[in-house]
């Protein structure tokens, strides 16, 4: 199975032919909005050191940032990613809006915008097309040091989006979807005013709200940023490529752990369906164990596990680093 075959399929004009790759440019407010959801965060990362050494950092900032973490980046690899995108299994409507929601408290972007950018990235992976591909300037030591940077996050200065009618036009058809969607704003301010809240009421101060909002809020959304940036640009770079794909996606097992399973990149862009990214012995998914958990509670159905038929179908002779 190739990676283009987890892309909705176009849906031809009559007069001008397939919808084109990108829908014009995102409004000035919006594109602001980027420049904040990114450097924001980002620069809480970089105050985190000395505001840890010179404050302190409570079990109830490690624990509320724990438990945001694991929420916002299931809901961005089972959900954003597996289900909505790749549809690696069905899901009934409660887990389905959970997802949604869920994901979009990564501040990541709304649901639908983030499954077009992907399926987009799947159908001209490390192509003229991948909105974030590394390869994108050339193989030199200045290019590759350039594409780094662009497909971890510059591409998401780009003001031009993708076009969701051509790359996600089934969940522009779901109108609960499209409702969830729409409320990004609320999500967004959930995401970071609730940990303040449940820091403040915990600690029964509001300095516990203050450092909770910084740690479990700014820092968390920051460190889920790079992790699910270090996919895209890391994963497209270096590691091992025991399967067959069409581009340079790679495994990198440091990411494991922290990225949910999503780093076994190599073995998700030779099967992008597949509901387990980490399919040979002892690579660790947390994603594919959350599904299967939703399976067993009646949640989930449909998934799409690996076989031998499918690992064999993409499998290669040898592994190359």
């Amino acid at each position: 199975m190739t990676a283009a075959t987890s892309v909705a399929p176009e849906a031809p004009s009559a007069d001008t032919g397939p919808k084109p790759l990108t829908a014009g440019d995102r409004p000035r407010v919006a594109q602001f909005f980027v420049y904040l959801f990114v450097t924001v965060p980002t620069l809480a990362v970089i105050a985190a050191v000395p505001f840890a050494w010179g404050w302190g950092l409570g079990w109830v900032d490690v624990g509320l940032a724990a438990v945001f973490y694991v929420i916002s980046g299931v809901g961005v690899t089972v959900g954003f990613h597996r289900h909505f995108t790749h549809g690696s299994f069905k899901a009934k409507r409660g887990l389905r809006a959970a997802l949604a929601i869920a994901g979009m408290t990564s501040l990541q972007g709304p649901v639908i915008t983030w499954v077009a950018d992907h399926r987009r990235h799947h159908a001209y992976s490390d192509r003229d097309g991948d909105p974030h591909s590394p390869w994108r300037f050339g193989s030199s030591p200045a290019a590759l040091a350039k594409g780094f940077w662009y497909a971890h996050m510059g591409w998401l200065f780009e003001r031009a989006f993708t076009n969701e009618d051509r790359f996600a036009p089934d969940l522009r058809k779901d109108s609960a979807l499209v409702r969830l969607n729409s409320l990004f704003v609320l999500w967004t301010a959930l995401s970071l005013v609730l940990p303040a809240v449940l820091g403040g009421l915990l600690t029964w101060s509001w300095w516990g709200a203050l450092t909770a909002f910084f740690w479990a809020g700014l820092v968390r959304v920051a460190l889920l940023h790079h992790i699910t940036w270090s996919v895209n640009s890391i994963c497209h770079m270096i590691g091992e490529r025991p399967f067959k794909s069409r581009d340079k996606a790679a495994n990198f097992w440091p990411l494991a752990i922290v990225s949910f399973g999503e780093s076994w990149h190599n073995s998700h862009h030779a099967d992008p369906t597949c509901a387990r990214h980490g399919v040979l012995r002892g690579q660790l998914d947390i994603s594919a164990r959350t599904i299967w958990a939703f399976e067993k509670l009646g949640w989930a159905w449909k998934v799409r596990w690996p076989n031998e038929k499918r690992l064999a179908r993409i499998a290669v002779t040898e592994h190359k680093g």
